[in-house]
């Protein structure tokens, strides 16, 4: 008699044992391959995170109103026309290209809304509709002018900020601005509107759930490609650490007015441009051209089409950006898209993550960088600052983000993942 006929428990209990090992060494080694990771200079969002809880402290000592809950609804109203200016100006970033005429664009859009929707009687579905046209055909432009001519986006899009603007001034005309009516659905969804609290908590579920069917999603393609597999133990610990994170942030905020409407659909469009950049053609294409535009055409990849697509969803999102701001503002003037818009929507873009030299970045880079920049504006204005101060410390901001990026990338340059 064998013995495995004699202890016949012996093989389960082996399994369980084995199935303990490699959940622990999944743990350790996600841990492990994290530091590793900070180690090489891919720091990921590790910084824009790092950066806000340092600014919620800071503020929040500085002044308790900060982390009220209706504070951060407001926050998350102005969060949103800055944070769609940004979604696309991380298209035109990850080709290592520029776009200076976002706040220029935004403003046009925000006048077109006027004119046509306030001025003209047109539908406001189909006045919003021609405002994105408007912003693709400007977008496919710059993207001609850059594939036809070789002109650096620098100078495109900068002769385009002062092409737009002139034009905004235009269909103002003399009066200067337009007044949207305050019962209208355009300005209650950017003042008012608030998502229902089941379906805020159902969406802050919504991503731990779906990280956790990816991870077996993924398990189950290994498997059955006799590939190794991992436990999901590290999975799982992810999914609930998010959703715990999440569904605390929809917590505090249902104790003031709640999640905003707009801040919702902002967030929806980051995750439709997620999912394009990660899971399509498109996206890895980007990626590629990115990195390296002539490895790219050289593997098949069409450099100038990919190019002019980043320019029409960059100028696409900010004049819808535009047409955010005009809902919140209750009007369309000559100072929308002037100021500040062109800074912040860049330096959220980078401040999130996204790299000034291509190749690298995320979708979600928009979001939390949008968030750093709206905390820092909406804390100096609770401090009574004045606006000068305002530039001033957010310009340092996007120094140091910039710096950080060259800094990792060198660091990935040395440890050979740039």
């Amino acid at each position: 008699m064998t013995q495995e006929t004699q202890n016949p428990t012996s093989a389960p209990q082996l399994d369980r044992a084995d199935s303990r090992v490699r959940h622990d060494a999944g743990l350790a080694g996600a841990m492990r391959g994290f530091v590793d990771q900070i180690k090489s200079g891919d720091l990921g969002m590790l910084p824009v995170v790092l950066g806000l809880l340092l600014i919620s402290v800071v503020f929040t000592t500085l002044n308790p109103v900060f982390l009220a809950p209706n504070n951060l609804v407001n926050l998350l109203f102005d969060a949103a026309a800055v944070g769609l200016i940004a979604l696309g100006v991380i298209c035109v970033l990850l080709l290592g290209e520029i776009d200076l005429s976002i706040g220029s664009m935004s403003g046009l859009g925000s006048a077109m809304t006027g004119v046509l929707w306030v001025n003209s009687g047109v539908p406001l579905p189909i006045a919003i509709i021609a405002v994105m046209l408007t912003g693709a055909c400007v977008g496919l432009l710059f993207g001609f002018l850059r594939n036809k001519f070789e002109m650096p986006s620098f100078v495109a899009t900068l002769a385009g900020l002062l092409a737009l603007l002139g034009l905004q001034l235009y269909i103002l005309g003399p009066t200067g601005s337009i007044n949207m009516p305050f019962t209208s659905p355009l300005v209650r969804f950017g003042q008012i509107l608030i998502m229902p609290a089941w379906l805020s908590y159902i969406a802050a579920i919504v991503p731990g759930v779906l990280l956790l069917l990816g991870a077996m999603r993924t398990n189950q393609q290994r498997s059955a490609a006799n590939l190794s597999s991992g436990g999901l133990s590290v999975a799982v610990v992810k999914a609930a650490v998010l959703t715990a994170a999440l569904l605390f942030a929809v917590f505090y905020l249902e104790q003031g007015r709640g999640v905003p409407w707009m801040f919702g659909v902002f967030v929806m469009f980051v995750v439709i441009l997620n999912y394009a950049l990660v899971r399509t053609k498109w996206g890895r294409s980007m990626f590629a051209v990115g990195g390296n535009a002539e490895a790219a055409r050289r593997s098949g990849i069409n450099v100038q089409s990919i190019r002019l697509s980043a320019f029409v969803v960059c100028s696409t999102f900010a004049a819808l950006g535009g047409v955010f701001a005009a809902a919140r503002l209750a009007s369309a003037s000559q100072q929308a898209g002037t100021g500040d818009v062109n800074l912040n929507a860049i330096a959220a873009a980078v401040i999130g993550g996204t790299s000034l030299f291509g190749g690298r970045g995320s979708a979600w880079s928009a979001l939390l960088g949008v968030l750093v920049i709206m905390a820092i504006s909406n804390g100096l204005t609770l401090l009574n600052l004045s606006s000068s101060l305002r530039y001033m410390i957010t310009g340092a901001v996007l120094a140091i983000a910039v710096i950080v990026d060259s800094l990792a990338r060198r660091s990935r340059a040395s440890h050979g993942r740039a």
